[in-house]
C-alpha cells in the first residue's frame, strides 16, 4: 500500500529507523536479532534524533521493530569498563532519556514482548505507554550483578513505587502486560498487533493540542509533582496564566463558547483497555 503524501521517507540510523508521518515522528529500535537490546550506537543515534526535532513535529512514537520493544542493555563489553567508563556510560543513557522526558515533544511508547532492564528505563521516559498483551516487564539487574543506570531508579518508583521496584530487582519478578497496566507501567492495554496504530492515533491527537498546553504538561507537570506544594501552586498559576494568554488558546476557547468545538464525552469502552 502506498504511503500518504504527508509521510516522508524513512531515515536509517545505526540501530534506528526514523519516519515522518505528518506532524508525528516515529522512532523504531532496529536490532530485532538482539531483541532490540540497546548498545552505545543506539544511545548515540537516539540522542541525535531527539536532540534535533523539527519545529513542526508535534508528537513522537517510540517502538521496537520485530516482536520486542527492548530487552535492555546489550551486555557485550560491559566487563571491559572501568569505574570512570561505567559512570560515563550511565550518564550518556541518562542524558539521552532526559531529552526524551523533558524534550519539546510528547512521546508515546509502544510496548510489546520484552520490556526489560534498560528497555523499561527507556519506556519510563516516555509520556504515554501503550501495551500489547505480549509485553512483559522485568528488572533482572540484581541477578546480573549490576544496577539500573538509565534513570530507572528515579522514574520507575514514580510509576510503581519503591517497594515494587525493589521486589523486581531483588527477586527477578516479571510482570505480564495486564499486571503492568494495573500497577502503572502502561496507561493503555490493547489487542495484539494493535499497539502501533493506537500509539499513532494518540500521537496524532496530542499533535492537535495547543503547543503551549503540551509544553506545560510535559515540562511543568512532573516538576510540580516533585516540588514543595507551595512552589507547585505558584508554578501552576504561572503556567495556567501563560497558557491562557496564548493566542491559540484564546481562539480555541472562543470556538468552544461558540459551539464550534466538540464537547468532551466518555469514549465507548473498548475491550482490553486499561
Amino acid at each position: 500500500m502506498a504511503k500518504s503524501r504527508a509521510e516522508a521517507k524513512a531515515r536509517a540510523f545505526e540501530s534506528l529507523v526514523v519516519e515522518r508521518r505528518g506532524a508525528v515522528l516515529t522512532i523504531g529500535l532496529d536490532r530485532p536479532h538482539k531483541r532490540n537490546a540497546i548498545n552505545e550506537a543506539t544511545i548515540d543515534a537516539l540522542e541525535r534524533v531527539v536532540s534535533d526535532i523539527a519545529d513542526d513535529v508535534r508528537a513522537m512514537v517510540l517502538h521496537g521493530l520485530g516482536p520486542n520493544f527492548s530487552a535492555g542493555l546489550d551486555l557485550n563489553g560491559i566487563g571491559d569498563r572501568d569505574m570512570a567508563a561505567a559512570v560515563n556510560h550511565s550518564r550518556a543513557w541518562q542524558r539521552c532519556f532526559e531529552k526524551i522526558e523533558f524534550g519539546p515533544t510528547p512521546v508515546v511508547a509502544v510496548l510489546k514482548g520484552a520490556v526489560i532492564g534498560g528497555g523499561l528505563e527507556l519506556a519510563a521516559a516516555a509520556h504515554i505507554r501503550v501495551s500489547e498483551p505480549s509485553a512483559y516487564y522485568a528488572l533482572p539487574e540484581g541477578q546480573r550483578g549490576i544496577f539500573v543506570g538509565g534513570g530507572g531508579s528515579v522514574r520507575l518508583p514514580r510509576l510503581i513505587g519503591v517497594a515494587r521496584m525493589t521486589d523486581m530487582m531483588l527477586t527477578g519478578r516479571v510482570y505480564r502486560a495486564e499486571e503492568g497496566a494495573q500497577i502503572g507501567l502502561a496507561q493503555y492495554l490493547v489487542g495484539e498487533g494493535e499497539g502501533f496504530a493506537r500509539a499513532l492515533s494518540l500521537a496524532e491527537a496530542i499533535a492537535g493540542n495547543a503547543p503551549l498546553s503540551n509544553f506545560a504538561v510535559i515540562q511543568a507537570l512532573p516538576r510540580i509533582a516533585d516540588s514543595d506544594p507551595r512552589v507547585g501552586y505558584l508554578m501552576e498559576s504561572l503556567m495556567a496564566a501563560a497558557a491562557q494568554s496564548d493566542g491559540e488558546a484564546k481562539a480555541r476557547v472562543r470556538a468552544f463558547l461558540d459551539k464550534r468545538a466538540a464537547k468532551t464525552r466518555p469514549e465507548r469502552a473498548r475491550r482490553g483497555e486499561a
